[in-house]
């Protein structure tokens, strides 16, 4: 498991290209038949990913957690991004298509992943926080996901949100998880910007042809950055930056949050004309 430590409001100012993207960018998940994790210490989340090929992929304890199993003190969200799969966990199976989400809560011990076909594997997004109470863990399809239209063509923000793990959908400790898709013709997300300090979040743009980009603007409203992000890569957005993103042409992106709050609209809006 890789450890991350996140520049402060004042230190990200003076780092360079790619000092900022060895800080905030997650480049090299989802290799073939192996889980890849990452700690940072923003809020003490575990971002990784699981591709099951040949054989079924179990979820341990790095050494570093100081933990019999993974869920030990921990719940996590898992997002399937690629083929079918299926995650059993403590022994109960569960079919995973894609854009199906499974919360899986504190005290779970044994998880793991496999693949329907390992020439088109299940791609399995990892986000996991902190834990202080056990909420049963849950599956949900995509098809289950109350889908939220916004935006507009003028504004070329066109999207759909669909959310899984918060306050009115799946119970959890402090994870709220789910995914956005913007419609064809629309690039702009999350725009205008806003922080929480309340809660760190993380974004993994997807479904994202290998010659696109999106560009991810991040930092203090006043002193703002950006990252030049490709497909299936990782923001780690800390309670103090600022985050949206625009593409070139659209794109689909999962948001995942912990903190102090599982309030989607607790946010300090950052409007355009003060952005620097």
């Amino acid at each position: 498991m890789e450890i991350r430590y996140s520049p402060n409001q004042i230190d990200y100012t003076k780092l360079n290209t790619q000092e900022l993207r060895i800080a905030f960018l997650i480049e090299n998940l989802f290799a073939p038949g192996k889980i890849d994790l990452v700690y940072t210490d923003a809020d003490r989340a575990i971002v990784g990913s699981a591709v099951p090929t040949g054989s079924t992929l179990k979820l341990t304890a790095d050494a570093e957690l100081r933990a019999a199993y993974f869920c030990e003190r921990r719940e996590l969200g898992v997002l399937n991004i690629g083929g079918d799969g299926a995650i059993e966990v403590d022994g109960k199976r569960y079919e995973m298509g894609k854009l199906d989400c499974l919360y899986v809560g504190r005290g779970s011990q044994e998880v793991s992943f496999s693949s329907k076909d390992a020439s088109n594997p299940a791609a399995f997004y990892l986000l996991s926080y902190p834990a202080h109470a056990a909420y049963p863990t849950t599956h949900a399809r995509v098809k289950d996901a109350t889908p939220v239209e916004l935006g507009t063509v003028a504004d070329a923000n066109r999207r759909t949100i669909y959310k899984y793990i918060h306050t009115g959908g799946i119970k959890s400790c402090q994870l709220v998880m789910g995914f956005t898709k913007l419609e064809e013709g629309s690039v702009w997300n999350t725009m205008p910007p806003h922080t929480h300090t309340r809660r760190s979040e993380i974004y993994i743009y997807f479904d994202m042809d290998p010659n696109q980009r999106v560009m991810h603007f991040m930092g203090t409203p006043q002193q703002t950055r950006h990252l030049v992000v490709a497909n299936r890569q990782v923001v780690i957005s800390p309670s103090w930056s600022i985050h949206c993103g625009c593409g070139t042409r659209a794109y689909t992106f999962c948001w995942a949050m912990g903190g102090e709050n599982q309030t989607f609209e607790d946010m300090d809006p950052a409007p355009v004309e003060e952005l620097r």
